[in-house]
C-alpha cells in the first residue's frame, strides 16, 4: 500500500488517511472505509490517471472474492455524492472511460495536527466557506452557563497549556480590534424602500448521507417560512427556488448577496443522529461580510419546529435596529400550533415537500404518498393536508393526471387544512388555483389569492400566481405591478421570469416577450415553458424562427406539447404535410393513452380548420382542461374571436366581457 501523508486538503475538505477521517468545514463526515481509501489514493496523485487495474491492486486484495467493478463504481458514486461532485462536470473526480479516474482539483499536503490540539477540522461546528468566521456561541454559552461547562470539543493536554493560553490571548486581541473597528462605523445596512431583504442559504447536510438531503432542504424551507412571518412589512425573505441555486456553491457571500438583492444571509448546517439534531447557524451582513451572530443548538428531534422559531426570534433581535422598530411577531406561538403531535408526521411532511419541489410526475406521486402517510400518523396535521392539496392541484396543472380525477382530492385536502388552521397561506393558494383552473370561479379565486398574500406577504408563489390570474383576466397593468413582488422574493426563478414573458406575449408586446423568453432559454435551453417563444415568433411573422425553435426543442425533448406546437407552427407556415404528420402523432399518442384534448386545439387553428378547432375546444371544456384559462388573452385564438361560438365558450369559462 502507498505511504500517505497525514492530511490532504482540497476545497472545503480535509482528509486524514492515518486516522481514516474526512472533514468538511470543520465537521466530520460519515464515509465508508472503502470509498475513503479510494479518495486518499486519488489525492496522493493529483492530476495523474489511476487505472482501474492499479486501483484493483491497491484496494482490493487478490485473496478476497468481490465484484471489483461493482465495488469500484459504488465507491466512486458514494464519493461524488459526499463531495457534491458531478460525473458530467467534475470539480474533483474525473472519469476517463474504459481507463480509470483522475483527481482534478488542487491538493494541499499538511503536517499532522499535534495530538489533543483541535485543528479547524476537530469541531462539529459550521464554518462558512464563503467568508471569515467568528467564534461560535453554543446554547450553553448564550444562556450564561459557566465557561467550564462541558461542551463536546477536544480538550488540551497539560503540556500544551502555555501554547493554548498564548493562542487565546492572540485571539482575544484580534476580537478586540475587530470589535473596536466595528464600533467606530455602522455595521448594519439601511433598508431599501423601507424593507430589507434576507436569504437563507441551503443548510449543509453533514451526515454524509445524501438520503438526508430532504431533511436539510426542508430545514432551509422551514427557516424561510419562519423568518418570513417575523415582520413582512419590513423584512422580505428570498424564496426557496432562488436560494437552492447556491446549494454546494463556492460563490462568496458578497456575490450571492448582489445576485439575490439581499442585505443579510443566514447559512448553517444540520446533523441528525437517531433522535438528536445539531443545528449550527450564522447571520452575515452582506455589505462587509461581518458575522453578526452565530449559534450551535443540540436538541431532541421532537423539538425541531420550536427550535426553528427560536432561531428566527434571535435573528430578529439582531437585525431589529435595522428594521427600526421592535418586531412584534406571534411566530413562536404559531410554530407551536403548526407542530405535529407526532415527529414522524413532520419528517414525512419534509420528505413530501422535497419531492413536491421536484415538479415532476414521479415527484408529485411520491409527495402524495408522503403527505398521506403524514396525515395517517397525525390526522390533525394541517400542513400535511395543505401539502396534499398542493400536490393534487399541480398534478392537474402539469397535466400529470386528469383534472376530474385529482381536483376533488385537492379541494377536500385544502378545505380540511383550513378547517384545522385557517391561517395556512398555501392552502388558500391551492383553493385559488382550483377555483381558477377547474371551477372557473374567478371571483373566488381572486379572494383566495388575496387572502393568502395577506396571511403571508413573503410567499412568492402567491404573488406569482395572483399576477398570472390578473393577466388571464386581461388586467395587465395590475399583473405587471404584482409580478415584481414575486421576482423580488424569488429573483432566480426561471418560471417567474418565463411567465413575465408570457404576460408580455398575452398583452401583444411581442418584441419584449421574445427578449424575455430568449434570456430564459440562454440560461436553460431545456426549460419547456420558455418555448412559448415560438408562438410569439408566429405573431410577428417570423415563421422560420418559430420552426427553428420547435426543432431545437424536439432535439431536447419529445412529448405531445412539442408535437402540438410543431403542428401549429407548420400549419401557420403553410407546410400542411408536416403539420398533418405532427397531428397524426398526437392522435396516435391519444389512441394509446388518452391525453388532454387541449393539445389538439392549436394544430387545427394553425391549419385554418376552425370547425375542428371548436370540436376540440368543446371537448376541453368538458374535461376542464387547465389551458383554457388563457382563452380571453392568448393571441392564438384571435382567428376565432369573431365567431359566436367563441363568445359562448368565453361565457362557459367565466371570461365573457
Amino acid at each position: 500500500m502507498v505511504e500517505l501523508p497525514s492530511v490532504f486538503r482540497f476545497g472545503p475538505y480535509e482528509s486524514r488517511p492515518r486516522t481514516r477521517e474526512l472533514y468538511k468545514h470543520g465537521s466530520k463526515l460519515k464515509i465508508r472505509p472503502q470509498p475513503l481509501q479510494l479518495l486518499n489514493l486519488l489525492l496522493s496523485r493529483p492530476g495523474d490517471v489511476l487505472t482501474r487495474e492499479e486501483l484493483r491492486e491497491q484496494l482490493w486484495s487478490s485473496e478476497t472474492f468481490v465484484d471489483f467493478e461493482h465495488g469500484l463504481n459504488n465507491s466512486i458514486k458514494e464519493l461524488r455524492a459526499i463531495l457534491g461532485d458531478s460525473p458530467s462536470e467534475p470539480r474533483f473526480i474525473q472519469t476517463l472511460p474504459r481507463l480509470g479516474y483522475r483527481f482534478v482539483a488542487p491538493v494541499e499536503l499538511a503536517e499532522p495536527a499535534i495530538q489533543g490540539i483541535p485543528t479547524r477540522a476537530q469541531s462539529d461546528s459550521f464554518s462558512s466557506p464563503r467568508s471569515n468566521s467568528v467564534p461560535l456561541i453554543r446554547e450553553s454559552e448564550a444562556a450564561g452557563a459557566p465557561a467550564n461547562a462541558p461542551i463536546p470539543v477536544a480538550t488540551l493536554p497539560r503540556s500544551w497549556r502555555t501554547w493554548a493560553l498564548r493562542s487565546l490571548a492572540l485571539m482575544l486581541i484580534v476580537l478586540a480590534v475587530g470589535y473596536f473597528q466595528r464600533s467606530r462605523s455602522p455595521v448594519r445596512t439601511q433598508p431599501i424602500n423601507g424593507r430589507i431583504m434576507m436569504a437563507v442559504l441551503p443548510f449543509q447536510n453533514l451526515t454524509g448521507d445524501t438520503g438526508q438531503d430532504y431533511f436539510s432542504d426542508g430545514l432551509t424551507e422551514e427557516m424561510i417560512a419562519q423568518l418570513g412571518r417575523l415582520d413582512p412589512e419590513h423584512l422580505g425573505v428570498i424564496a426557496r427556488t432562488s436560494v437552492m441555486h447556491y446549494k454546494n456553491s463556492p460563490e462568496q457571500v458578497d456575490e450571492i448577496g448582489r445576485k439575490l438583492g439581499v442585505q443579510y444571509v443566514l447559512e448553517g448546517s444540520v446533523r441528525r443522529d437517531s433522535d438528536k439534531v445539531r443545528i449550527t447557524a450564522q447571520l452575515i451582513q452582506v455589505k462587509d461580510q461581518t458575522h453578526l451572530w452565530s449559534r450551535q443548538y443540540d436538541r431532541e428531534l421532537s423539538h425541531l419546529l420550536t427550535l426553528q422559531s427560536e432561531i428566527a426570534q434571535e435573528i430578529s433581535g439582531e437585525i431589529q435596529p435595522t428594521l427600526g422598530q421592535p418586531v412584534k411577531s406571534d411566530s413562536a406561538q404559531y410554530a407551536a400550533l403548526l407542530a405535529p403531535k407526532n415527529y414522524e408526521a413532520y419528517d414525512l411532511y419534509l420528505k413530501g415537500r422535497y419531492y413536491w419541489n421536484k415538479r415532476t410526475a414521479q415527484g408529485f406521486q411520491q409527495a402524495v404518498e408522503c403527505f398521506t402517510q403524514a396525515v395517517a400518523k397525525d390526522p390533525t396535521y394541517a400542513r400535511a393536508y395543505a401539502g396534499l392539496a398542493d400536490s393534487y392541484a399541480l398534478m392537474s396543472a402539469y397535466y400529470v393526471a386528469p383534472p376530474g380525477e385529482v381536483i376533488p382530492k385537492a379541494r377536500a385536502a385544502a378545505l380540511k387544512a383550513l378547517e384545522l388552521d385557517e391561517k395556512l397561506a398555501d392552502a388558500h393558494v391551492s383553493l385559488a388555483l382550483i377555483a381558477q383552473n377547474y371551477d372557473w370561479d374567478w371571483q373566488t379565486s381572486e379572494k383566495e389569492f388575496r387572502r393568502a398574500i395577506a396571511l403571508d406577504p413573503n410567499y412568492a408563489t402567491a404573488h406569482h400566481w395572483y399576477a398570472e390570474h390578473l393577466a388571464l383576466l386581461g388586467r395587465f397593468d395590475e399583473a405587471f405591478r404584482e409580478m415584481p413582488r414575486a421576482r423580488e422574493l424569488d429573483p432566480l426563478s426561471l418560471i417567474i421570469q418565463t411567465d413575465n414573458g408570457v404576460f408580455l406575449y398575452f398583452s401583444r408586446q411581442y418584441d419584449r416577450a421574445i427578449e424575455q423568453f430568449r434570456a430564459v432559454l440562454d440560461l436553460d435551453p431545456d426549460f419547456p415553458r420558455a418555448h412559448i417563444i415560438a408562438y410569439a415568433y408566429v405573431q410577428q411573422g417570423r415563421l422560420a424562427d418559430a420552426l427553428a425553435d420547435i426543432e431545437s426543442w424536439r432535439r431536447i425533448d419529445t412529448n405531445y406539447f412539442v408535437e402540438s406546437e410543431g403542428a401549429y407552427v407548420y400549419g401557420r407556415h403553410g407546410q400542411t404535410v408536416q403539420a398533418r404528420r405532427a397531428l397524426e402523432k398526437l392522435h396516435l399518442l391519444n389512441r394509446r393513452e388518452p391525453i388532454d384534448p387541449f393539445v389538439f386545439i392549436g394544430p387545427y387553428i394553425g391549419m385554418g380548420d376552425k370547425d375542428e378547432a371548436f370540436v376540440w375546444l368543446d371537448k376541453s371544456v368538458a374535461a376542464h382542461s387547465p389551458g383554457l384559462t388563457a382563452l380571453k388573452v392568448d393571441p392564438i385564438y384571435d382567428p376565432l374571436r369573431a365567431d359566436p361560438r367563441f363568445q359562448q365558450l368565453l361565457r362557459r369559462v367565466g371570461l365573457a366581457q
